[in-house]
């Protein structure tokens, strides 16, 4: 291993401690070369994760290797790391860290971050949700053309309600959408703007797409994972490089794109020459901010006609209008 590598971050310095340890074996990327990959892409990765917190996915062997989730940022960190008091969906609390300029980025790389996993929600404004994040999930037997089709559906969908929507690559199997939201509304509004969008999207094209929580009824359709926008919630970032052995990157791209698009050559050794040659396909997407109303409205008739509320994931504490968790077939048993 060499010396660390001291950086000069906009006045911060910042050592790179052991920049030669291989972090991703599938090609040999190294920490230094992640560091390096983060710096090429600051200018669209703090677009989307600037000023929120961030949950912190943790590999100090690699891309492989051991891991855990870090919640909280440890007492032995720097006076300089800007950090926020965020709660868990049972009422616990911990001091993330918040994604205030890059320094904050590359210090959680030097202590073995391969993932971040992004808030909603920007620490100025905790309670306020200003993403709607649309997770197509693909069920079993479904392939990355399905999901490509669902894709261009949505968009469709919430072009017609004036909602402008961009695309990204999960970094693994499933496609991300995002809409910008102003800052109106919170994560229990965008949630259930997330579920009468994925009933929509069922009632229309039945046969494809499925709002439908329990995998039992989901069938080979793609799943539109409402249940990622409630509160508290945080999903894998923009830019942000994933910890699998290749170095994929969740990439925004353009929805031109979408129809080569291959998701496992975008990696962080890839990704910054099509930022350098073509920009960054969300550009401006800040200043486009978005309304959910029309999403609003459709849970408001949803409600209306009789519809319960979906279900919430377990960790979440029961809530109003909700149908009992239970699976269906174990529910007919009873």
């Amino acid at each position: 291993m060499s010396d660390g590598v001291v950086l000069d971050l906009d006045g911060v310095e910042l050592t790179i401690s052991s920049p030669d340890k291989v972090y991703f074996p599938e090609h040999g990327e190294t920490k230094l070369d992640l560091v390096r990959y983060y710096q090429a892409v600051a200018g669209p990765l703090l677009d989307r994760l600037g000023g929120r917190p961030l949950l912190l996915e943790r590999y100090p062997d690699g891309a492989g290797g051991k891991s855990w989730f870090q919640k909280r940022v440890p007492k032995s960190a720097p006076e300089w790391l800007t950090t926020t008091v965020v709660s868990t969906p049972n009422g616990t609390t911990s001091d993330a860290l918040v994604a205030a300029d890059l320094a904050h980025v590359l210090w959680a790389v030097n202590q073995g971050c391969l993932g971040f996993h992004v808030w909603p929600n920007r620490a100025a404004a905790l309670d306020i949700a200003d993403e709607l994040r649309i997770d197509l999930d693909p069920s079993p037997g479904i392939g990355f053309e399905q999901l490509r089709a669902a894709a261009g559906l949505v968009r469709e969908f919430l072009t017609e309600l004036g909602i402008e929507v961009h695309v990204k690559t999960s970094g693994s199997r499933g496609l991300h959408l995002y809409a910008i939201l102003e800052p109106r509304w919170d994560g229990y509004q965008v949630r259930a703007a997330a579920v009468a969008l994925a009933r929509a999207l069922e009632r229309r094209h039945p046969d494809l797409i499925t709002a439908q929580w329990w995998k039992e009824e989901r069938g080979a359709r793609v799943f539109v994972d409402f249940n990622q926008n409630a509160p508290h919630k945080t999903v894998f970032g923009a830019w942000c490089v994933r910890p699998r052995v290749g170095g994929q990157v969740s990439t925004p791209i353009s929805w031109a794109d979408l129809a080569t698009v291959t998701p496992d050559t975008l990696t962080l050794s890839t990704v910054p020459a099509l930022v350098a040659e073509h920009g960054d396909p969300w550009a401006g997407a800040n200043e486009r901010a978005q309304s959910i109303e029309p999403l609003l409205e459709l849970s408001r008739k949803d409600l209306a006609s009789g519809l319960m509320d979906a279900p919430w994931p377990p960790v979440y504490p029961k809530m109003p209008g909700e149908p009992p968790r239970v699976a269906p077939s174990r529910a007919k048993k009873a």
